[in-house]
């Protein structure tokens, strides 16, 4: 433990320091300024600091005040040394800050019972202290854990659809890297940059309860088979509804959303604008723009050229102007993304 002694005696810091020195075996600083004092409390972390009352430039009771207000110092003990048996001076020493008093003369022994029952009092309050910090730590530790757990397997469930759905599960993996960066384009905040990216993979969770023959059909599909296509986005919102994490609320929001339009032409509740989530205005893009790359039973794939003419060309009217513009903006890292060589040339660009 760390002592600091602070009396404008020479005589009254030697005393202290060689009385409390019998018992205390922790280091002992010796300091005539108060102002001084103040700035070693600054530079260094004291474990009880014993003050006289009467010092010029500034007493006790201010500079007990002035060490209060540093947070370092909050729950140090302060003993105050004081000849002045006045109730008004200990008053003013309490609301200062005073832990304790010494009144002058003292008593040898009654200064060490003091000093080694305060010590002990903060010994015990820095263990705590380090107990909460390192569990705090462990409750950290096990917290990111177990959302790398949930990661993995939204992940993995997302990847298996995508298998069912035809495709090698590596479209997941694309809608959700370029989500992110539309999302940090349009100026979201890291964390929820980053809730979008975990939750987009489930985007198509819904395509679970639609039958095979609709989805792998190579032609074009039946009006009927095409409202029961639709209806993916709705059973993918009961899956993930009434959810208790962020993550599962926010792949709620994307799995309900994804196909509305932003002119309010699409399904499944016709939103249009604002109305429709941000997340899902995200994934849109990124949803539209790898398939579009993508070959599918029912189409070819398009040239990553068009493809990015095509997001252009509908943004107003399918997407997001702003989303748009972010994906525009994060045109590069979106291309080397996908492994395009080139910037498509497209006007305006």
């Amino acid at each position: 433990m760390r002592l600091l002694i602070v009396d404008d005696s020479r005589s009254s810091l030697a005393l202290i320091g060689s009385i409390i020195g019998e018992v205390v075996s922790g280091e002992i600083e010796l300091c005539l300024n108060p102002r001084e004092a103040i700035q070693l409390c600054r530079e260094h972390q004291y474990d009880l600091v014993i003050v006289d009352h009467i010092m010029p430039e500034m007493d006790g009771i201010e500079f007990t005040a002035v060490l209060r207000a540093r947070p370092a110092y909050s729950l140090v003990p302060i003993v105050m040394v004081t000849s002045d048996a006045d109730r008004t001076v200990r008053i003013e020493a309490i609301r200062a800050g005073a832990s304790d008093f010494l009144q002058k003369p003292f008593d040898p022994t009654e200064l060490q019972a003091r000093v080694a029952n305060l010590l002990a009092l903060r010994k015990a309050q820095v263990q705590l202290a380090d107990r909460a910090q390192w569990l705090a730590r462990e409750v950290e530790r096990a917290t990111a854990h177990l959302l790398a757990r949930e990661e993995e397997i939204i992940y993995r469930l997302a990847r298996a659809i995508e298998y069912r759905d035809g495709d090698t599960g590596e479209h997941v993996s694309r809608v959700a890297q370029i989500s992110q960066l539309i999302a940090e384009g349009i100026g979201l905040p890291q964390d929820r940059c980053r809730m979008i990216y975990l939750a987009a993979p489930l985007h198509d969770i819904g395509k679970i309860g639609i039958a095979d023959a609709i989805l792998s059909k190579p032609g074009k599909l039946t009006a009927e088979e095409f409202a029961r296509m639709q209806e993916h986005v709705t059973i993918g919102a009961r899956i993930l509804e009434r959810g208790t994490s962020e993550l599962i609320k926010t792949a709620e929001l994307i799995a309900q959303s994804h196909h509305e339009r932003w002119d309010g032409t699409g399904y499944p509740d016709r939103l249009s604008g604002t109305d429709i989530p941000v997340e899902a205005r995200i994934v849109a893009i990124a949803d539209v723009f790898d398939a579009l790359c993508s070959e599918r039973p029912y189409k070819a794939a398009w040239t990553v050229e068009a493809a990015y003419a095509e997001i252009i060309r509908c943004s107003g009217s399918h997407f997001d102007p702003a989303c748009v513009a972010a994906f525009r903006a994060k045109w590069p890292e979106i291309n080397a993304l996908i492994g395009g060589d080139t910037l498509p040339q497209v006007a305006g660009l």
